[in-house]
């Protein structure tokens, strides 16, 4: 049974994986519209000081055709009130794993005032982009296929 009208969340959603799947289709159970901002290329760079892997034009197209995504966008803040003054969203889900953090202490007491709910996810464990970002010895490479087609 859907709570919510309208639900946002936000990420990066870089080296699309499982986590990211089930942080979306968790979100969506709980209201009837995803919306969905896809942090730009731009932004990632400030406030995470790394380059993505894959270009925001592309992880937005990966994040739209998610069945549990009603709608995706790029993002430029990371200001939860200045979104929701575009989009008038009544509940907000976000990892559990960024539970008790300041900001988001800061952010769902913001939100509160606009009576807008904040719903934490259970993180899937096991998995990240920086993890799989960082994790080189298991990846195919060219030699492998090549060694098997012989």
């Amino acid at each position: 049974m859907k709570k919510y009208k309208t639900g946002y969340t936000q990420g990066v959603f870089d080296m699309f994986h499982v986590g990211h799947l089930n942080l979306l289709n968790e979100s969506k159970k709980m209201c009837d519209k995803l919306i969905v901002g896809v942090n730009s290329d731009s932004l990632v760079k400030e406030y995470k000081n790394k380059s993505t892997v894959i270009c925001e034009s592309d992880r937005k197209t990966i994040v739209e055709n998610i069945k549990a995504v009603d709608y995706a966008f790029i993002a430029d803040t990371l200001d939860k009130i200045e979104i929701h003054k575009l989009i008038k969203f009544d509940v907000i889900f976000i990892g559990d794993d960024w539970k008790g953090n300041d900001r988001w202490v800061k952010t769902e007491k913001e939100l509160r005032e606009k009576n807008v709910d904040l719903i934490f996810i259970p993180y899937t464990k096991g998995v990240s982009s920086t993890m799989l970002r960082n994790e080189n010895e298991n990846r195919i490479k060219e030699t492998d296929i090549d060694e098997k087609k012989d």
